[in-house]
Order: structure tokens, then sequence, then C-alpha cells
């Protein structure tokens, strides 16, 4: 069985925090394998003072919408303050910052670049190094795999909160080894300590570790949505529907002029490893094209560890690019730092999907990825 990074921690590492006034960036996903959140657990201990609780994107408790700001608030279990960091800050204040000693992090990452939690590590770990703060992460299980990697590294002008690290859009870190990347390969040098978990593997996929899936968000809606995600999040940056307000979110894709079928036939006769489309219909009843009937595909995977999501996602998108040229759009493409651009890290692939012509670029973000690889080898916990 898994130990997960706060089950470490309250067995063995507990010197980390005593006597110390301890700030806790968390949401509902921060629980030890019994469902004992990390909150409540810490804010037990009597040799440690927790004074502060900082929240993500969605919040402490993850009912915000995706992208909607978030206030700060009053925890109602602890009577703790809650300073939301996707709100009017996303980056710890100095006065957020002056009451404690170190922010202890304990948050489920999925995996991948877009997601916004680990641009919130990013900012934290920042923001401590600027005031001389610790960072304590606790571990989590990367839920795709430690060992896969997709994508392209990013060109440093697209840098954003969706990405605000040159990293892969599948990165195959742990959230504690991407904090160990950001200190040492990318010098954001606050003093940090990683609490690891005892058990994990690289090879695990979340179904292998035994432990229970809980929401990091409200669209990610298992281990099929995390595998999904890497390319499918792209569909975000244009105007068809990536399943937002569906019971399948970047499962399915869709828009009101597409003919299902045709589309799932189309992809299928690529023979792209470890996945299949058919064809499919739905109503999303949020987001884009709410109450509209959308007909498209839905994306299943039959082979979790030949299937590549970020190819796949693109030559969906190409398809459907090629197929439908006066309906497909781009969202605001008018502007360089439009969201398929900042998702995508790199401006050229918008004309790659126009096109539906990749050429060689699946080769070089392989090459990109291995390159990425050999570099974050002296920071791997496991």
């Amino acid at each position: 069985m898994i130990r997960l990074g706060i089950e470490m921690l309250l067995q063995e590492r507990m010197d980390l925090l005593k006597g110390k006034k301890i700030g806790l960036l968390t949401n509902m996903t921060g629980l030890d394998s019994k469902m004992n959140a990390t909150i409540d657990l810490l804010f037990r201990q009597p040799d440690i003072q927790l004074t502060v609780l900082f929240g993500p994107e969605h919040g402490i408790r993850g009912d915000g919408l995706e992208g909607s700001a978030v206030d700060s608030s009053i925890d109602p279990m602890t009577r703790l303050p809650v300073y939301s960091l996707y709100g009017k800050t996303r980056k710890p204040s100095q006065k957020m910052l002056e009451e404690i000693d170190c922010i202890v992090v304990d948050l489920q990452d999925i995996g991948v670049r877009y997601y916004t939690f680990i641009s919130t590590l990013s900012l934290v770990m920042e923001a401590c190094m600027d005031e001389g703060k610790e960072v304590i992460v606790l571990d989590r299980p990367n839920p795709i795999n430690g060992l896969s990697r997709e994508g392209n590294i990013p060109d440093t002008s697209f840098l954003s909160f969706v990405g605000l690290q040159p990293i892969p859009n599948r990165h195959g870190l742990t959230i504690g080894e991407l904090a160990r990347v950001f200190k040492y390969q990318f010098g954001l040098d606050c003093a940090l300590t990683v609490v690891p978990m005892k058990g994990w593997q690289r090879s695990m996929l979340f179904s292998d570790t035994g432990l229970l899936w809980v929401q990091p968000s409200p669209n990610s809606t298992g281990e099929n949505m995390a595998l999904l995600y890497p390319g499918m999040c792209l569909i975000e940056g244009t105007e068809l529907s990536e399943g937002r307000g569906t019971t399948r979110p970047f499962e399915v894709v869709g828009a009101p002029y597409i003919d299902g079928s045709d589309l799932a036939k189309k992809f299928n006769d690529l023979n792209l490893d470890g996945t299949m489309a058919r064809p499919t219909s739905f109503v999303p009843y949020y987001s884009k094209f709410q109450g509209q009937l959308c007909r498209g595909v839905q994306i299943h995977i039959t082979d979790s560890k030949q299937f590549h999501s970020y190819e796949a996602g693109l030559r969906l998108v190409g398809l459907i690019a090629a197929a439908y040229p006066s309906d497909f759009a781009f969202r605001d493409s008018k502007q360089k730092r439009c969201m398929f651009n900042l998702l995508s890290g790199d401006a050229t692939i918008q004309q790659m999907v126009l096109g539906n012509d990749f050429g060689d670029f699946f080769e070089r973000c392989e090459s990109d990825c291995m390159s990425f690889g050999e570099q974050v080898v002296p920071y791997l916990l496991y």
C-alpha cells in the first residue's frame, strides 16, 4: 500500500513542523489514504501552529468553476483565514506570509502542464524565496504515471498561468519532483523540503495505487480524463466544445455543425495507437454551446501504455478544421497570446492545425521530451 507524503510526514517527519507557524496550501484532495483531511490532521497536532490556509483554482473545497475568481474567506471548520491564490492575487503577498514560517503544500496534480495547481506551486515558491520562507511539499502520485512524456517545450514568450515553466504538456513527474525541478532547474531557490511517498512506482497509473480518486477540480472525473487531458485540453483554445457541461469532459468533442460518424471514421483511419473514436451527441448544460445539441466523437482509450493524447488531440482538431473550414475557429485568434497559443506554447501549431499538416512535429516533440527527461534525472525521487 502506498504511504502518501502526508502520512510520511505524520509518522516520520514531524520534526519539520514542530514549533513553527504553518500555512497550508491544499484543497479537497489533501487527504490521507483513509480520507482524513490534511487540514484536520495538522490542525489537531499539538506541537505545531496551523495559522492560515491557502486555496488554488476552484477553491479550498473545490466548488469554484474553472477560470472563476475565488474570494478569500474563513474556513467554517477550523475558523482559520483562507487566502485565495486564484482571486485578486495568484502569488502570496508579503502580508499573507508575514505571520508564518513555512507553507506546506498538499495538492493532487494530474500530470499535465496546463493544470494550474503547479503554477500556483511555482508562484508560492517564488514568494517564499523572496520573503525567506520555507516550502514543504507532501508528495502524491502522478495519476498518469511517471514514465510517459508528451508534447513540446513552450516558447518562453507564451509562458502563462496555464504553463508558467518550460516543461512538456505531459511531464511525467510528481508534484514533489516538479518542486525540485522548479528550484534547481528553473531558479526558484526557496528553502525546499519534499516529503516523498513510500511504495509508489513510476509505472503506476492511479488505478494501480489502491487509493480512492477525489476530483482535484470539477471536470477532473478520473484516470481516463487525466490520460486524455494532455491533448484534449488544447480544444479549450478553439470554439469547439471539449465536453465541459457534460458527464464526459475532455472525453467528448463536438459542435452543432459536425457529422460525428464522418469524424469518427476519419479519426479511426489514422490508426493511432491505443485509441478509437465513436460518434456521439451531447447537450452541454453550461460552457460553449450551452443548451445546444452538439455532434462529434467520444475518444476511447484501448491501451493506456500506447496512447498518446497530445498527438490524438491535435490530429482530431486538424481533421475538424479541414472538414469545416468556414465553421472552425480558434478563440481570440487575432491575439498573439490567444488561449490556444498559451496552451500549446507555440504560435506555429495553429497553422499546422489549419492545414491539417503536422510534418515532423511529433518527432520533434519526442526529442524535446527525451531531452527534458535527461535534464530532470537528478531531481527524481522514485
